[in-house]
């Protein structure tokens, strides 16, 4: 059964999940400010309670520990990054199917190689800058998780992710900085994502919100980007990143498995419309509207088009790749007569549920040997 009109608008602000205008008209209008504020409406709280009574959040403790990297002295900073050359070589293995006839009647009809490449290079920029905005949210919730969650093993492992997302912050800021020559503001979808998150006073939405979701996009996008990319800072520093984020993919599997196993259909359900919020939220936010006013075209000229162009639409559904399995894995996908099961399948993304879930799958991605690969 699909959600009503009223459903939608309620939970989305618009009536169609492909409502192009009601999509474009959120934008940001501070451009200039440099600080933001959200009320996180949440209680600290102390435990004393110090004994290990959840062996599987110890051990991903101690895989924490032990996989810290630093990132001024294991990247190779001094690599030189022709911007212009590396984008031309990942649209050409992406075979992206940005051709004239596709935007036939639009600007890019008439555009050749070089703003194409402009292009590319914007929206390398743009991608670069919404996971840096991104890892500073999950610093934010991750820092209120250490606050809020009432379990001491929960409290530990969450200190570990602090340290990380504040590296994450900083190894993204200095490529762009220092490799790309600067940074585009956040996308207005995700900051209401993460406005939402933050403000929600239950510590268990700030796990769903940002270990479950956000961070499950991140590490499916950040997966996509590592593997095409040829660039060696970049792939090296894709590749440490994701150590980290499938650890803390894990951390949200390994809490909320526990938690939503005794909750209430009622409770299930504000968590299924909250995944599926957020779902629609960072998929709005590809559709990148901030590089399209950056060249000189009209967004509602062509995210209507994006929406059609099938490698565009095969790689939206690849970013929830972590994402469904891990929803399986919580029991979100079918309680209350598979709620969120239909909304996934309206967006075009069940195909992934019987991938393997995170909670285990995060020691594949553990810095070591793999490394090696990474240098070639």
């Amino acid at each position: 059964m699909s959600i009503t009109e009223n459903e939608s608008q309620e939970m989305l602000g618009r009536s169609e999940l492909n409502d192009i205008e009601a999509i474009l008209s959120i934008t940001n209008t501070d451009v200039e400010a440099i600080q933001h504020i959200v009320k996180d409406n949440a209680d600290a709280i102390f435990t004393w309670d110090y004994s290990l009574s959840r062996p599987a959040l110890r051990k991903l403790y101690e895989k924490a520990k032990v996989g810290q990297w630093n990132a001024t002295t294991d990247l190779p900073w001094e690599t030189v990054v022709d911007e212009e050359k590396q984008v031309s070589m990942d649209q050409a293995a992406l075979s992206s199917g940005l051709t004239a006839n596709h935007y036939e009647g639009t600007v890019m009809a008439k555009w050749g190689d070089k703003e194409w490449s402009a292009y590319g290079i914007e929206q390398r920029r743009w991608s670069l800058s919404q996971f840096m905005h991104g890892e500073q949210g999950a610093l934010i919730c991750t820092a209120k998780i250490v606050e809020t969650v009432p379990w001491y093993d929960a409290k530990l492992y969450a200190s570990t992710q602090v340290v990380d997302e504040a590296r994450h912050v900083e190894v993204f800021a200095r490529y762009l900085d220092e490799k790309l020559g600067g940074s585009y503001q956040i996308n207005a979808h995700l900051r209401m994502l993460l406005d939402d998150i933050v403000n929600d006073s239950r510590w268990d939405m700030t796990y769903l919100g940002m270990q479950i979701m956000v961070e499950g996009l991140a590490l499916a996008a950040f997966g996509n980007m590592q593997q095409m990319t040829t660039e060696p800072l970049l792939k090296k520093l894709l590749r440490y990143v994701m150590s980290d984020e499938a650890r803390h993919v894990a951390f949200g599997v390994l809490s909320l498995q526990e938690v939503y196993k005794d909750m209430s259909d009622a409770e299930i359900k504000e968590r299924q419309e909250f995944a599926y919020e957020a779902s629609v939220r960072m998929r709005d936010r590809f559709m990148s509207q901030e590089v399209w006013e950056r060249m000189g075209v009209n967004p509602r000229d062509v995210v209507p088009l994006i929406l059609r162009d099938p490698t565009r639409e095969i790689f939206q559904q690849m970013l929830f790749a972590k994402i469904v399995p891990n929803c399986k894995k919580l029991g979100l996908l079918d309680r209350n007569d598979s709620w969120l099961r239909r909304r996934y399948e309206e967006m075009g993304v069940i195909q992934f549920e019987n991938a393997e879930d995170t909670g285990e799958e995060y020691v594949k991605y553990e810095l070591g040997e793999t490394l090696a690969d990474v240098q070639h």
